[in-house]
């Protein structure tokens, strides 16, 4: 599995984020329910990459789109919904229209690689259709037609502000719908904090790179090692044999990476040939995991994983069987992609305290809990209605929350997560109209 880590050796640490895009490069087996309509189900995994600038995202998806088959790799910002999808053109000389095949399309059976995804706009909606049911469907001058978008989708985005607001969600950091995050089977968090040791092997590396010397590759030994000390959840659980270990250089030790042409053939290799199906004990491993989640957050306000996450897992074990092209996925298989996940979903679920906070979800809009806007919001429809007044000043806000005992860490970012909500309407300055009366 490390030999698949290589071809990232230019991108320093965070190597549990490469274990999962060496996955994705792999990915899953498309299957179809049994009937006769043969309805397909996924089987490429999506991975969404957020982080403050310079932590080599970019660079991590460039490596990606090099190695796959087939892979296309677009910039966000420059890019329309027609290029993503499909355009329609007409010919000179006939007349005719023509379709002309965007990057969904041309990237079928193989990677999409999306840079600088939170700039994209409304271009987001048209992912929705492409990264689940794996077709683009189009209906424009009386051409009605589905193509096959059969790709797994690599984003890279960066929170808005520029740093990353552990505060925050993940979809209030990049201000993306629900249904969109939704749809990512990792969603893998880069923080750019100081730390002596990981910054001293840090430039050692950056500067062996520029001298072109071979320990470049020997010194990427950092791991990521977690803050949080709290032993409640599963997904502080730690293994015996963490898989980061697994994949950690030893500084000094001699290792011959696989050139990228035969790696982007053994990638085809496995892609055409092998299909694998989970062992007994595997299935067993993700389905336990999946269990103990659900059982440990069963509150209203909480949505610690879904069925997505339990279809994720079983796309991520075939692509870990795959990796090593064999045709029955084990339980270390299970082992190493639920090792994978937990490193996801902690980063996910965990607050700016870095204690995990399940009330948080990844997809969900208010601040830390849900729970607070609805208390808030009716507090303030109350008051609306017993005064006969819509408009607020921003110190009349605050001294509502404060009669009510709403504490949160940043006050204006709350109010204004409620106007992008739509529930405030920000009419002037420090002035807000309530809209929900």
């Amino acid at each position: 599995f490390s030999q698949f880590m290589l071809f990232f050796f230019h991108v320093h640490s965070y190597n549990l984020v490469k274990a999962g895009l060496a996955l994705t490069l792999f990915g899953g087996c498309q299957k179809y329910v049994d009937d006769k309509n043969r309805i397909p189900i996924r089987g490429d995994p999506h991975i969404l990459i957020v982080g403050d600038p310079g932590l080599g995202k970019s660079q991590m998806l460039q490596a990606v789109c090099n190695v796959a088959p087939r892979g296309v790799y677009v910039c966000g910002n420059t890019t329309t919904t027609s290029g993503l999808t499909v355009s329609l053109s007409r010919d000179s000389g006939s007349g005719d229209y023509a379709l002309e095949a965007g990057a969904l399309v041309l990237g079928d059976q193989g990677i999409c690689c999306i840079d600088e995804f939170d700039k994209m706009g409304s271009q987001h909606q048209a992912l929705l259709e492409a990264m689940e049911q794996q077709s683009i469907s189009l209906a424009k001058a009386g051409i009605v037609c589905t193509l096959p978008a059969r790709t797994s989708i690599i984003a890279a985005a960066n929170p808005v502000g520029g740093h990353y607001n552990k505060a925050k969600t993940v979809s209030e950091n990049l201000k993306m719908g629900s249904a969109l995050l939704s749809r990512f089977d990792l969603v893998f968090i880069l923080l750019d904090t100081p730390n002596e040791d990981h910054d001293h092997l840090l430039s050692e590396h950056v500067m062996a790179m520029r001298a072109g010397k071979s320990g470049a590759v020997s010194s990427a030994a950092v791991t990521r090692y977690s803050t949080q000390e709290s032993s409640i959840s599963i997904l502080e659980v730690s293994s015996e044999k963490p898989l980061a270990d697994t994949l950690k250089l030893v500084p000094g030790e001699a290792f011959d990476p696989i050139p990228h042409q035969l790696l982007r053939k053994y990638v085809g290799y496995a892609r055409h040939y092998v299909h694998p199906t989970l062992s007994a004990e595997a299935v067993q491993v993700l389905q336990d995991f999946y269990l103990e989640l659900r059982k440990q957050n069963q509150t209203a306000d909480s949505t610690p994983i879904t069925t997505r996450q339990l279809e994720s897992l079983i796309r991520l074990t075939e692509a870990r069987a795959r990796v090593e092209l064999r045709e029955k996925a084990t339980q270390s298989d299970a082992e190493d992609v639920v090792e994978i996940m937990k490193h996801s979903l902690a980063d996910t679920y965990s607050d700016e305290f870095g204690r995990l906070d399940f009330d948080r979800s990844q997809l969900g809009s208010g601040m830390s809990n849900r729970s607070k806007v609805k208390k808030f919001v009716t507090a303030l429809n109350k008051l609306a209605e017993r005064t006969n007044k819509s408009m607020f000043e921003f110190q009349e806000l605050r001294q509502l929350a404060k009669d009510l005992q709403i504490q949160v860490v940043d006050f204006e970012g709350f109010i204004g997560a409620l106007n992008e909500q739509g529930y405030l309407l920000k009419k002037g300055h420090r002035t807000y109209q309530l809209q929900t009366i």
